[in-house]
């Protein structure tokens, strides 16, 4: 299915691109989040005649990304979690509990910007994160994980 690109995803393509995808991914992805639609005609021309408004709010989201960016680099964020006496985590910490425990440090962060590659942490320690705010820009911060008893 081809599509039109209404902002920039990542490993497909930048605003006002028409690329081509499966029609499940534009179906129950792209086109319900806002991130495309079809591209037909008059898809098309709406594109052509709002792509200066598009472009402005996608700038503006990029200005915001970078300064949330410029604040959080560099953060210690810490996390307590109940362990035992080896430091081995009962449970485990998620993108979830970092993410609230930047909130209450007064950032604006939701979980799906906190990338954990290796998979929740589950022992207590000090670990590198990294914070994709925008397409374009990233944050790394440490989180401290705590255990207590």
């Amino acid at each position: 299915m081809q599509v039109i690109l209404m902002d920039k995803v990542v490993n497909l393509g930048n605003l006002g691109d028409v690329v081509k995808v499966k029609d499940g991914y534009a179906r129950n992805f792209l086109i319900p989040s806002g991130r495309a639609r079809r591209a037909t005609q008059a898809n098309m021309e709406a594109f052509a005649a709002q792509k200066a408004e598009l472009e402005r709010v996608a700038a503006e989201k990029l200005a915001d990304a970078q300064r949330r960016a410029e604040k959080l680099e560099g953060t210690s964020v810490t996390v307590r979690q109940k362990a035992g006496v080896d430091g081995r985590l009962f449970g485990s910490v998620t993108n979830a509990d970092i993410a609230d425990a930047l909130k209450a440090q007064g950032h604006e962060v939701i979980k799906a910007d906190v990338r954990l590659p290796e998979g929740p942490f589950k022992a207590a320690g000090e670990y590198p994160v990294v914070l994709a705010l925008h397409t374009d820009v990233i944050a790394n911060i440490t989180v401290v994980v705590a255990g207590e008893q």
